[in-house]
């Protein structure tokens, strides 16, 4: 009788039949490869308690290719599917968002492009308010007092997503505030104001928010001016930190000063404009909301320009990730493969064997 048969009892009136039992197909995977080794191991044990030893022998013999197989099976340390298959499943999930990502840069990367140019036009209009200001007081000689206190006005925005535009204003702000700390700030913007607000809140003196969603204005320049005029403290003059656009990839936080009424009466050479003393102080909130102007276009045109690098940047960081998740992804996917057609080939010379 070969291994693996059994005889049958016969029924009365029938003759002797005998069935081979219904073996676990080995396809199924490793786990009945290994039910299989174990169940011809209890078999060999039972069969060498109760027959002769070249009986055991030959049958052992004959159990032994399907024994190598089972233990092959259990010593070999075979992929997980389940563990590739959720793998598998996490990169794909992660492609996707980048994906997603990498749509929603360039789009804003998009935006960005086309508001830079009105940007860029209203900031050279805005320079000329500026400039001709500042060459007044310059061909009239003014310096501001030096017995009152300073006001620093730091032109931000609410908006992020800009690279260190924000940043490196707060920091060129620091710095001042290093070589004189008795000077009082207002913010323009909620990012230059959460900044300060960690090192010098005690400094801030009043802060302004809803800046920089639009092209500024001179009416927006103006109101900014009238409040920082309704301040108590009779300031000397009134720095203004901005971004000052160089180019569209760099900027620089530069500083232009606006003098109070006191200094421009004082100045040497202010009759040669023929100013009568009533317009002096129109004159004073005019130069500011002038400079103010100046600062926040000049401030709003490298803030849309940093967020187009930025955006840029970020679209090509995506691009890359997208490209080595990918690599990533295919690795996977063929060492999953390969480890279903070991798993199939094992079970299929297991089988043979047997």
């Amino acid at each position: 009788m070969a291994l693996g048969e059994c005889w049958l009892r016969p029924s009365p009136g029938r003759e002797p039949r005998f069935q081979r039992p219904a073996i676990e197909s080995p396809l199924r995977g490793l786990a009945s490869i290994d039910l299989a080794a174990l169940s011809l191991r209890l078999l060999l044990a039972d069969i060498s308690s109760s027959f002769h030893p070249p009986f055991v022998t030959m049958l052992s013999r004959a159990a032994r290719p399907a024994l190598k197989a089972g233990s092959a099976a259990a010593i070999r340390t075979a992929p997980a599917n389940s563990a590739n298959f959720a793998t598998l499943r996490e990169i794909e999930g992660r492609l996707k968002s980048i994906r997603n990502i990498e749509k929603i840069t360039n789009t804003m990367k998009i935006v960005a492009s086309t508001r830079l140019t009105r940007a860029q036009k209203a900031m050279e209009e805005s320079r000329v308010y500026g400039q001709t200001s500042n060459t007044v007081f310059e061909s009239a000689e003014t310096k501001p007092l030096e017995d009152k206190k300073t006001l620093y006005v730091v032109a931000s925005s609410d908006k992020g997503l800009c690279g260190g535009i924000h940043s490196g204003l707060s920091k060129a702000t620091r710095r001042l505030l290093s070589q004189n700390p008795n000077v009082d700030i207002v913010v323009l913007g909620e990012k230059a104001k959460a900044q300060l607000s960690r090192s010098n809140a005690q400094n801030i003196v009043l802060s302004f928010s809803q800046v920089g969603k639009d092209i500024p204005t001179f009416t927006d320049a103006q109101a900014i001016a009238d409040r920082i005029s309704l301040l108590p403290t009779d300031y000397a003059s009134i720095k203004i930190i901005y971004n000052k656009f160089i180019n569209a990839q760099s900027y620089e936080a530069t500083t232009v000063e606006a003098y109070s009424e006191e200094a421009i009466t004082n100045s040497p050479n202010i009759s040669a404009f023929e100013v009568e003393e009533e317009a002096l102080a129109n004159l004073r909130e005019y130069a500011l909301a002038n400079s103010l102007f100046w600062a926040l276009a000049e401030g709003h045109a490298c803030e849309i320009s940093a967020r187009r690098n930025a955006m840029e940047n970020a679209s090509k960081n995506a691009g890359e990730m997208i490209q080595k998740f990918q690599i990533l992804y295919n690795r996977q996917r063929q060492a999953a493969i390969t480890g279903e057609l070991v798993e199939i080939i094992t079970g299929a010379t297991a089988s043979e064997d047997m």
